[in-house]
């Protein structure tokens, strides 16, 4: 176990032993969900281009349903967890909510993005208005990474 890759530990979390299951589904999960987390963000917002665009638009409805859609599920996780946009191989897209460390990568999907809807995410500027904290986070998604992190999902090559 100690020398599989992360993403087919989080895949095969049933399989491990009970021993170590919750330290990998605790510490895996959070590492994998803040890996991605921090790489989609730095950018400016807006909205994606091209092949990623026309996805949104064909899968969720657009950009303006969701976001609205994405908030909403963010907003129903209990306590600590995220909301994700997953993506197949074939590249279509699905929303999924995850209480606290969880990964869609544990059900066998792939994550093009998602964001950590624990207070410790936004606390301090927010306090407890997880709601306006959705709302502001899509201003600073880098769409060109969410890109990346899409064809590459369609090459097989996103773990």
């Amino acid at each position: 176990v100690a020398k599989m890759p992360l993403h087919e530990m989080l895949a095969k979390i049933g399989e491990l032993p009970e021993s170590i299951r919750t330290a990998v589904r605790n510490n895996g999960g959070g590492h994998a969900n803040h890996t991605m987390f921090w790489e989609i963000m730095g950018g400016s917002g807006g909205e994606p281009k091209g092949d990623l665009k026309a996805a949104i638009d064909r899968d969720l409805g657009g950009m303006e349903k969701l976001q609205t859609d994405f908030n909403a599920a963010g907003g129903r996780v209990f306590g600590s967890g995220w909301v994700f946009v997953t993506v197949t191989r074939e590249g279509k897209l699905a929303l999924a909510s995850k209480p606290n460390q969880d990964t869609p990568l544990m059900d066998g999907q792939r994550v093009l993005m998602g964001n950590d809807v624990w207070e410790h995410a936004y606390y301090l500027k927010y306090q407890n208005r997880r709601p306006d904290y959705l709302k502001a986070w899509w201003n600073v998604v880098n769409w060109d990474k969410v890109a990346e992190r899409y064809a590459a999902a369609r090459e097989g090559k996103l773990t």
